[in-house]
């Protein structure tokens, strides 16, 4: 998910600013009331309306063996769902990391069941 504009955010902050109720903005820019009130906070606490710097996200708990193991697994049975593969390939990790390491690998996944 990318970041909202910063012109965005400057023309919602301007609306405030102007007097405009958090719903009556929300509606107008089509964002949420939470994200308004979010970013009049941040710009009361820091000063600033920019994004916050992507952090990269959490790091899969999966090594490079493993991910070899589980692209073996998925040329050998290529219409395994998922939830197959998880379950054929016994690791220790939940469905989401199995399946963002076939995405990484480049590799896909049986989308009908």
């Amino acid at each position: 998910m990318e970041a909202i504009s910063l012109d965005l955010r400057k023309r919602v902050v301007a609306d405030c600013d102007a007097g405009m109720k958090t719903g009556q903005v929300a509606a107008k820019h089509g964002v949420s009331g939470s994200w308004v009130r979010r970013l009049k906070q941040r710009r009361r606490e820091t000063g600033s309306i920019e994004a916050l710097p992507w952090n990269g996200g959490r790091p899969l708990r999966i090594s490079g063996q493993q991910e070899e193991r589980l692209k073996k697994l998925a040329e050998q049975n290529p219409d395994a769902t998922v939830d197959e593969l998880h379950m054929r390939s016994r690791l220790s990790c939940c469905r989401s990391t199995i399946h963002e390491s076939m995405r990484r690998l480049g590799l896909s996944h049986k989308k009908n069941h």
